[in-house]
């Protein structure tokens, strides 16, 4: 049996960030915690040459390239999660993105980033599965 202590709890009646305990017990509940209606942060993720996005720290995350990346496998999938990947090229630009497996597009491969100084593509995914990520490319914000 777990334990949750919760202190300093504000209610709120708006609907938005409503907290639903689930305890997974003989319910049939899964032991998460989830919200509903939640307005998520944009998580800043520091470039690398390889960047494995953790979904357990967010949904919506963003970094700036300054070299080629490798978009890994994200870490901790949990179907029907979304969110949105923003991807800007450094004031030099031509940076090339590439995606792990687990990711799906819509056309069966993964895009081509846009390469102009400064410019800002969007990836926007759902996840399938534990495995599987289905994805849409918007290109060029900039």
């Amino acid at each position: 049996m777990s334990t949750l202590k919760v202190t300093n709890v504000k209610h709120e009646t708006s609907g938005l960030n409503t907290l639903v305990f689930d305890n997974g017990g003989s319910s049939g509940g899964n032991g998460r915690v989830t919200t509903k209606g939640t307005i998520g942060e944009i998580s800043a993720v520091t470039y690398a040459s390889t960047i494995t996005l953790d979904f357990r720290t967010g949904n919506n995350f963003s970094t700036t390239l300054t070299g080629a990346c490798t978009f890994a496998n994200p870490s901790n999938i949990s179907a029907g999660q979304s969110g949105v990947l923003f991807i800007t090229q450094d004031g030099t630009g031509g940076r090339l993105g590439t995606f792990g497996t687990y990711w799906d597009f819509s056309d069966g491969t993964a895009p081509t980033l846009s390469t102009g100084a400064n410019a800002i593509d969007m990836i926007v995914w759902i996840a399938r599965s534990s495995t599987k990520i289905s994805a849409q490319f918007v290109g060029n914000f900039s």
